[in-house]
């Protein structure tokens, strides 16, 4: 808010200026509207990076064998559009069919576990999951198990 301040006379009766002289404070920094704004950002970052970590979408089968897994897995995911575009996911990074096996030697060279996890879609076809599990075989994989889900009751 500027501040008004009256201009004196100086000792022989004339004015010093020309008026009355308006003087500014220092320009201060109003951060409410900072605050809101970061606020409004943190509230939408919040809501959208679950969306954002989400892998494949895949239909797995349902098995009434199935259990939980409590070591820490390799899983290899097989979409339903495979057979197009020749595409699995290693965990959550997608790697093309033809280098998966260099991709896979080079995630079991420093574990002593050399077993993964295949999740396929109910609609792969048995000759794309032969493709898979004979790319894994060549890669040095021990043990290949199938991921699939608990029966609905």
């Amino acid at each position: 808010m500027p501040k008004v301040q009256a201009t004196g006379t100086n000792g022989n009766g004339r004015r010093r200026g020309r008026g009355v002289r308006v003087a500014t404070s220092l320009a201060e920094i109003n951060v409410v509207p900072l605050v809101d704004v970061m606020l409004v950002l943190l509230i939408i970052f919040m809501v959208t990076a679950p969306m954002m970590t989400q892998g494949m979408q895949v239909n797995l089968p349902q098995s009434s064998r199935a259990r939980g897994v409590n070591a820490q897995p390799i899983y290899v995911t097989i979409p339903a559009e495979f057979a197009k575009t020749r595409i699995v996911q290693i965990n959550n990074d997608e790697v093309r069919v033809d280098i998966l096996q260099e991709r896979m030697k080079q995630l079991m060279l420093e574990r002593d576990d050399k077993s993964v996890f295949m999740r396929a879609d109910a609609g792969v076809t048995v000759q794309d999951l032969a493709t898979v599990w004979d790319k894994l075989i060549e890669a040095g994989i021990e043990k290949i198990g199938m991921a699939t889900r608990p029966v609905a009751r």
